[in-house]
Order: structure tokens, then sequence, then C-alpha cells
């Protein structure tokens, strides 16, 4: 899909992944409509972006299907078109095993990251579908083929986040609609802070010797597969190589992700 001139909805614009796609986006020639649940947040990707109308903002929660129904007459009143949503808001979990992991904990992370992706499908497809060419691309994570212990449910709510969009590209083929489904590793962020998390060390990662890939570079990744149409990406070389690997011993790649972020958890893991 070529970005210029067309209009994309971007959930999470106001930090991180989201914002970097927004950025580069206008960068492109594209509008944005900006969403998330921080108003200072896109305030700043909208300074950034200077970008005059071509970037709205909306401060809508993405859990709240009412609003998010309301989101693409509010988005066309601003652009007068809607050729594509790209969902990277997201949430993770405190870093406990499940057996010590509440349910509102657990209610919250599938709110954001899983219902989240399915009120802003449903409310956008109609228009979508109307269009000559369009595209939705869900943000999953490496974590829904290498699970990560202390995260089972963040894991298990991008695990339906990516059958949930590669069934979206099979029921769409027959459209102008395309479909990708993106799989960051450790990216950079302050996800863990936005997600009311506490980490040791470099919160986007858990680790701080764990190598993470910059925002900026999984920005680059999205819009690029917008533009060649992908059915996935992956982002860094970490979710590559998992990638692979899960495919190829999935037991052996859960084994080993257990045993180089047990420390996580705050204890070894054998």
């Amino acid at each position: 899909m070529e970005i210029a001139g067309k209009v994309f909805v971007v959930t999470g614009a106001g930090n991180g992944i989201g914002r970097e796609v927004a950025l580069r986006l206008v960068a492109g020639g594209a509008s944005v409509a900006g969403v998330d649940l921080s108003g200072p947040g896109l305030q700043e990707t909208r300074t950034l972006a200077d970008a005059g109308s071509r970037y709205s903002s909306h401060v809508v929660d993405i859990t709240d299907r009412d609003a998010v129904e309301a989101l693409p007459d509010a988005v066309a009143a601003t652009h007068e078109q809607v050729d594509g949503i790209i969902n990277v808001a997201g949430v993770i979990q405190k870093f406990v095993k499940v057996l010590d992991l509440p349910y509102p904990e657990i209610e919250k992370v599938m709110n954001v990251n899983f219902w989240g992706v399915v009120h802003m499908c449903k409310a956008f497809l109609p228009v979508l579908v109307a269009r000559q060419e369009a595209t939705i691309v869900n943000v999953a994570s490496m974590g829904a083929y290498a699970p990560v212990p202390g995260q089972a449910l963040y894991g298990a709510s991008k695990a339906a986040v990516k059958l949930f969009t590669e069934a979206l590209y099979a029921e769409l083929l027959d459209t102008g609609v395309h479909v990708t489904v993106v799989f960051p590793g450790a990216i950079s962020t302050g996800i863990a802070a936005n997600s009311g998390v506490a980490l040791a060390g470099d919160d986007s990662a858990g680790s701080g010797s764990y190598r993470t890939t910059s925002p900026v570079e999984a920005g680059r990744v999205i819009v690029q597969a917008i533009e060649k149409d992908r059915f996935r990406a992956t982002i860094g070389p970490d979710a590559a190589a998992m990638d692979r690997l899960a495919r190829l011993n999935p037991r052996y790649a859960t084994t080993l992700i257990a045993r180089k972020m047990s420390d996580l958890l705050g204890e070894s893991t054998r």
C-alpha cells in the first residue's frame, strides 16, 4: 500500500512504538488519528509530528466498546476517510506466576490486549471493507510463540491476537483489506511503567543485560510491512530467532526462555 495521502488510525500513539509508527506515517505523507488513554502523550506526539491538520488526537479507552464504536465517525469528521488501523496499544502483567496472579490483573491484560484489538477491528471493518484498498495491522508479541515465565496471561492475550489476525486475513482474502500481524521482541519502551509494573533494571526488557530494539526501528518495520502488504513481520533479532526456534523445537524454545528469563521471578529454573 502506498501510504502517502492515506488516513491511518494508530492506537497507543501517545508513546513508544505507537508514537513512532504515527511519526513515520506522517513523515511519509499520510494522515494519522492518534488514539491513546494519555492526552498529554498524544499532545506530545502531535508536537513532534508537526503535521497540522494531518494529525488528530483522540483520547479513548480501547477497552470501552461504546467509545471505540464512536471513533470511526470522529475520525471521518476530521479526515473524511479511514484507510487503515494499526493496533499497537498494549500492557504487560505483573511478573508473577499464574498461581499468584489476581483476577483483576488477568482481566486488565485481556481487556486491553485482546478485547481492545477486537473492538477496534469490529468498529472499523465496515469502513475498511468499503474502501478500494485498506489495511489492518495488529501488534502481537514474541511472547505469543515464546512464552515468558511470569507473563503467561500477557502471552496468551497476544497469542489470541495472532490467531484472530490470521483468521481476519483468511476472511478478508476476497476484499481489498490487507491484514498483517506483527511480533515485536524486547523493545526499549516504557510499557512496564505504563502497565503499572515495577521491574529491576531496564523496564523495557525485564533485564538490564537483555539487548533491546529501539521504538524507532519498530516503527520502521511496521510501516514497511504496510507498504509491502506483508502477512507477518518480526521486530528485532530476538523475535526472529525465537520465531524459527519455536517452530523447529517448541519445547526447547520454551525451556530456553524459561531459563534465561527466570530472574524476573527471582528464582532459578533447572
